[in-house]
């Protein structure tokens, strides 16, 4: 668990930077590694705000409060992240598949029709998963380079020559192929 405490319009204090760093810790039992958490720590006149980001397992969670102590504000902030975080572990218990079939032999074609289908028993498929990403400008040659070093099985780019969403994405014999988009 990598942790980052920022300081804001006040003097940074080892207690608070060692008090957010302990109360955190207890996320890595919900979260696989690697997770990243970071705490901004500010005051504005009389009031205290802490804000801590989450990310990890796929998931970027945030919350923030302000009161009149920081021991407080981190605290307030630890219950609302933990309430996220146990909201988002439900969630992915919830929707693990229940069927014994393969996701592929849900839908069968129908005698009339090559291009309808008619759904086999079982729920239909929902989105168990979202993703934000940013489209960093890059060449095609950049792109694969980042592949190399990342272990996802595609990258979303915006193409430098063209201005282009594209997406680049590993192929099963070890090779890449490249998804562009054009504008009508």
């Amino acid at each position: 668990m990598h942790i980052t405490v920022t300081f804001r319009h006040m003097d940074s204090s080892d207690a608070l930077r060692v008090y957010a760093e302990e109360k955190t810790e207890r996320f890595q039992k919900y979260l696989s590694e690697p997770i990243e958490v970071h705490w901004v720590l500010s005051v504005e006149k009389i009031r205290h705000m802490a804000d801590a980001t989450i990310a990890g397992s796929g998931v970027t969670i945030k919350a923030a409060e302000a009161t009149g102590d920081m021991y407080s504000a981190i605290d307030a902030v630890l219950d609302k992240l933990e309430q996220q975080v146990r909201k988002h572990k439900e969630k992915i218990k919830d929707h693990k598949p229940h069927t014994d079939e393969p996701a592929g032999k849900r839908f069968t074609q129908t005698a009339g029709s090559a291009s309808q289908a008619s759904p086999l028993k079982g729920p239909s498929p929902r989105i168990v998963k979202k993703e934000n990403q940013f489209l960093k400008p890059m060449s095609v040659d950049e792109a694969a380079m980042q592949m190399d070093i990342g272990k996802n099985g595609f990258l979303v780019f915006t193409d430098s020559a063209t201005s282009n969403v594209s997406v680049i994405y590993r192929t099963e014999g070890g090779d890449y192929g490249l998804i562009e988009s054009r504008a009508k």
